[in-house]
């Protein structure tokens, strides 16, 4: 049987390279974490979120990649994909998480920092979810004239956002209203307090409407005794 291979001419770009996702637990999480809230917060918008997915930036060389934690692309067709092609998407990240460590410090702030800089990525984000190596566990560069800077706040001008250490995780809270976005954990906690208030409003405009109707019977049954003697009354008078 004679072997199937691809022509000499069609390049692979491959969307898996078989190494795990994330050193730690803690580390994963934090990434999940940050990519379903991002997700859910961009929702409905032109643009996506995706995470430890190849982005291959140079047509024709597949070696040049990279794996970033969690990269947001605006102005793109929303959902997800087996890896992301610049060239076939026309944008560049707009802003890229790295959930660091010790173990990737020196390609996070060396390489990676570089690259992205490079790519004109607006801005960088480091987090440390363990507290191992990064002063205040998370620092964020802009970019300013082709070069990153250091951010003063923990502020997001590409995402409207405000970034917050909570733990081991990043928080998020909207610019506009304060309003923070809520993880997995905490929103189907709050979908199910919202549900049981809606169960007891229920059963208390339940009660409202038979004391009401309570209400109402006993008023038609005094209307009718008030008739009854007031009936009476007249047949006595009569007599």
């Amino acid at each position: 049987m004679t072997a199937i291979t691809n022509p000499p001419s069609q390049i692979v770009y491959p969307s898996s390279d078989g190494e795990p996702v994330a050193e730690t637990y803690d580390h994963l999480y934090v990434l999940l974490t940050t990519l379903e809230v991002l997700r859910q917060y961009l929702k409905g918008q032109r643009a996506t979120v995706l995470a430890n997915q190849f982005f291959y930036y140079a047509q024709g060389f597949p070696k040049l990649r990279v794996a970033p934690d969690v990269m947001v692309i605006f102005d793109v067709e929303p959902g997800g994909r087996d890896n992301y092609k610049l060239w076939e998407e026309g944008q560049v990240p707009r802003v890229i998480f790295e959930m660091t460590s010790r173990g990737t410090k020196d390609q996070d702030t060396g390489f990676k920092k570089g690259l992205y800089e490079q790519l004109e990525v607006q801005e960088y984000w480091l987090f440390d979810p363990k507290g191992e190596w990064l002063e205040g566990q998370l620092q964020g560069y802009q970019l300013q004239n082709g070069t990153y800077v250091p951010m003063a706040e923990h502020r997001s001008a590409a995402l409207k956002l405000r970034l917050e250490i909570e733990g081991n995780l990043l928080a998020f809270y909207r610019e506009d209203t304060g309003e923070k976005l809520l993880l997995p954990d905490e929103l189907a906690e709050t979908l199910k307090a919202e549900t049981q208030r809606r169960i007891e409003a229920e059963q208390r405009a339940e009660q409202e409407r038979q004391r009401a109707e309570q209400e109402r019977q006993r008023a038609e049954e005094l209307q009718t005794l008030l008739e009854r003697y007031q009936a009476q009354f007249g047949e006595l008078t009569e007599e």
